[in-house]
């Protein structure tokens, strides 16, 4: 999978990283908490990543501080949510 942001149309500070084939994360751990206008962010950068590559699964690396609502939205955008 191609990891560099610029290739998906995506600002240079976004982190991505291929976890398998076809299969790829978006990095985001920051101290403070994922509120629901963050996921909001992150789920039009997957819809973007999907639109550049379909079929690619897109999945979200962060700390366990993200909110009830985030979660639900990513979970509606079909995003999976991988804790470190």
């Amino acid at each position: 999978m191609e990891t560099n942001p610029e290739f998906y149309g995506l600002s240079a500070r976004v982190q991505l990283e291929a976890l398998a084939y076809n299969r790829i994360a978006i990095r985001k751990v920051i101290k403070s908490r994922i509120i629901r206008k963050d996921a909001e962010k992150i789920a039009a950068i997957a819809r973007q990543i999907k639109s550049v590559t379909p079929g690619v699964e897109v999945t979200l690396i962060c700390t366990t501080n993200i909110c009830s609502k985030s979660v639900a939205l990513l979970n509606a955008e079909g995003m999976n949510i991988q804790y470190v």
